[in-house]
């Protein structure tokens, strides 16, 4: 059971293993009122009935603490009162199971310290409940949001902006194992109580001029029996007591409600700045509570912060129906985890670089020079260049492919937390690494064996270059495990290396080759010789085009370091420009860690239109 003691009604969900849940209603209503009456007898009136004879104590709701309420002469057991709602919830749960229940969680508002969670603890305990465990209404409400089919990939932001009596507006971030609150703000005179209180005033102020004694809480239940019926009706008549009925039209309503809407947007914009990030970083933002579809709220979130919020179905009992949700484990989710298939771009990045491997370790094979294959001294010139750059582009090949390793991984692991975004990409990852690695040091081999050669010297050139590479990307597992920060255009853009650097290193290193070991006939050597060269040229702009990501940047250092690649090239240098190539993939993959992930660039804060931010933490969010 979840309850959402809000501080105008409680609400309360059963939830059963299967997915199923049941509101609890109190004659017929699926709200109970949240105040309670301690009159002199100090006997609790039923929740939202005062007695008749004088009030010893008004508690307005099972979430205010005992300081928190009106207390007369006669005193009163303010922790019993409290409780009161909760009991009658307990006693209909009971009656629909047919046996107490066990599992209890309770609906807290995010901005809640230790005193006040302690305070909630011990009315559940009076009211008879079991310990309950305390979910923030803002993360019960993402919860929620997950099991209507709302897409918040993990890394994300989303506001939720909670309207009740009170306001409370949360920045959340989706972690790998669920939402983590970032900022918070409060303002228990931003919701639907002061517009009670301005509504109250006017009509009190129709019948008698400015309402002189006239008692707010004698009218506070026609007020917002009218409020709710303004939303949808030009107008109505309100009952007061003693005293003849009033006509309350949409322009009071609409008088009353616009100051509170424009704090609520205040509210988020502020809370959004507090939490280091813009609006186009977010998400959504979502409104819920019994005041959120108020008239002019959404405009007014809508035209303060420039994101069209959305005012989420039966808004009072989102918080409710999340909370039963956390935690849970979704066993459809468990069994079944979808393996995206990549779009053509990503399938380039993965096939590109693994079709490069394959023709680099198959040139060098096959023009690989032997000597004294019938004598005693046997050898082999491999072009060890070629032979580390094979090694290199396998594991980059790899690595492209390292969110589609992390789904099949999951798909099939027990584990659930390899089934989450940042656990599926880590995985992937490190089995990239392991499968690249394996990947090099089988090309060793196989080369050795084919030579008949020491498989020593291949292991050194195809496992030592592509050392730097497997680190940064067992960080960049470490990060996407850890969810620091999702990158922008998901991690499969992330992991995907350059594909013109691939392609230019491929076909420079392939005429490199073919410059030192095709044959020399004299009315060749000039085309030979001009082909080497282009090698290197290729091959220089391919190292720039790793390095450097501005393309002024590029034109500035492509030409004088591809001028000194052709210069170089010969049979004793192929291997030093294999190995600076592996190098300058190493030096993307560390500058693509630290400024997309680890140091990205800090946003702009929104500046707030009316002041500085200011963090009220007063119970009067939600409702």
């Amino acid at each position: 059971m979840s309850i959402d003691c809000g501080s105008a009604g409680t609400r309360a969900v059963l939830a059963w293993a299967d997915g199923s849940a049941h509101v609890l209603s109190s004659d017929g209503n699926p709200s109970l009122h949240s105040a309670s009456y301690m009159p002199a007898n100090k006997q609790a009136a039923p929740p939202g009935q005062p007695a008749r004879d004088q009030l010893a104590a008004f508690i307005p709701g099972p979430r205010h603490p005992v300081e928190d309420a009106t207390a007369g002469d006669a005193g009163g057991d303010a922790l019993e009162v409290a409780a009161s709602p909760l009991r009658r919830v307990a006693a209909e749960a009971e009656r629909v199971v047919g046996q107490p229940v066990r599992d209890v969680r309770v609906v807290v508002p995010a901005g809640w310290g230790p005193r006040r969670r302690t305070w909630m603890r011990q009315v559940a305990h009076r009211a008879g409940l079991p310990q309950p465990r305390l979910v923030e209404a803002p993360v019960a409400v993402a919860e929620y949001l997950l099991t209507t089919g709302v897409q918040v990939p993990v890394g994300a932001f989303l506001v939720v902006c909670d309207v009740g009596a009170g306001a409370e507006v949360t920045v959340l971030r989706r972690g790998p194992v669920g939402f983590e609150v970032l900022a918070t703000l409060a303002d228990a005179a931003a919701g639907g109580a002061a517009v009670d209180h301005a509504l109250a005033d006017a009509l009190i102020g129709a019948s008698m001029g400015e309402g002189q004694g006239a008692s707010r809480a004698s009218v506070a239940h026609s007020v917002r029996v009218a409020k709710e019926a303004l939303v949808s009706h030009p107008a109505v008549t309100v009952p007061l007591p003693d005293r003849p009925p009033v006509i309350a039209n949409s322009a009071m309503l609409d008088e009353a409600v616009r100051p509170v809407a424009w704090r609520v947007a205040q509210l988020t914009q502020e809370a959004v700045a507090a939490a280091e990030l813009t609006v186009g970083d977010l998400a959504g933002v979502y409104c819920v509570g019994g005041s959120a579809q108020l008239p002019h709220l959404a405009a007014a979130i809508a035209e303060h912060t420039g994101a069209a919020p959305v005012v989420v179905p039966e808004p009072g009992l989102v918080a409710a129906r999340g909370a039963a949700d956390v935690g849970a484990v979704d066993t459809a989710t468990v069994e079944r985890v979808e393996v995206p298939v990549p779009p053509v771009r990503r399938a380039a990045a993965i096939a590109v670089p693994g079709f490069a491997s394959l023709a680099l370790i198959w040139q060098c094979l096959l023009t690989a020079e032997r000597h004294g294959t019938l004598g005693v001294y046997y050898s082999v010139r491999v072009n060890w260049g070629e032979f580390t750059m094979a090694a290199v582009m396998a594991l980059l090949a790899c690595l492209a492919a390292g969110t589609v390793l992390g789904s099949l991984i999951a798909a099939r692991s027990p584990t659930p937390g390899t089934r989450t975004e940042g656990g599926r990409v880590s995985v992937g990852i490190l089995a990239a690494v392991s499968l690249g690695a394996a990947i090099a040091g089988l090309y060793a081999v196989v080369t050795s064996q084919y030579f008949g050669m020491p498989v020593g010297p291949y292991l050194k050139w195809a496992l030592w270059p592509i050392a730097p590479v497997s680190v940064m990307a067992v960080a960049m597992a470490v990060v996407a495990a850890r969810q620091w920060r999702s990158p922008h255009g998901g991690w499969s853009a992330l992991l995907a290396a350059p594909t013109g650097s691939i392609v230019a290193a491929t076909f420079g290193m392939g005429l490199i080759q073919y410059s030192l070991t095709a044959d020399r006939w004299p009315d060749r050597i000039l085309w030979i010789d001009i082909a080497g060269r282009v090698g290197g040229l290729l091959l220089g702009v391919a190292v720039v085009m790793a390095v450097v990501t501005p393309l002024m940047f590029r034109l500035i250092l492509a030409a004088p370091l591809a001028v000194i690649f052709a210069a170089i090239v010969s049979r004793r240098a192929a291997g030093m420009l294999g190995v600076i190539y592996a190098i300058a993939v190493a030096t993307w993959w560390a500058t693509r860690l630290w400024s997309r992930v680890l140091r990205p660039a800090p946003p702009t804060p929104t500046a707030s239109a009316t002041g500085p931010v200011r963090a009220d933490m007063s119970p009067g969010g939600g409702g």
